[in-house]
């Protein structure tokens, strides 16, 4: 499965900043040695429901020490057999792109 997530928690900085909550999640997803990458919005994390969630759980938790809640956005697309999709769908859309110009 890929999951696609994004955490912020509530603070009292006056510029809305959560840049520090959210490296600190993504330090955890990286550390995890699965397959990942971070956008400005999302970070994306592939391999199997358990070693995901636990992922997504410990950046949630992570991110949470900043503030007294935390917001949690997960997307997943869920596609048992299937590995390597991280950039798999990437190069198929890419490609998919070529062709159509």
């Amino acid at each position: 499965m890929i999951v696609a997530f994004s955490v912020a928690p509530s603070n009292d900085n006056p510029d809305g900043s959560v840049h520090d909550a959210v490296a600190e999640a993504v330090k955890i997803v990286r550390e995890s040695g699965l397959p990942n990458r971070t956008s400005s919005m999302f970070t994306e994390i592939e391999g199997e429901w358990d070693e995901v969630m636990d992922v997504v759980k410990r950046a949630t938790f992570a991110a949470g020490k900043f503030g007294s809640r935390v917001a949690l956005v997960l997307k997943a697309d869920i596609r048992p057999g299937y590995t390597g999709e991280i950039d798999g769908k990437i190069e198929r859309l890419e490609k998919a792109i070529e062709e159509s110009e």
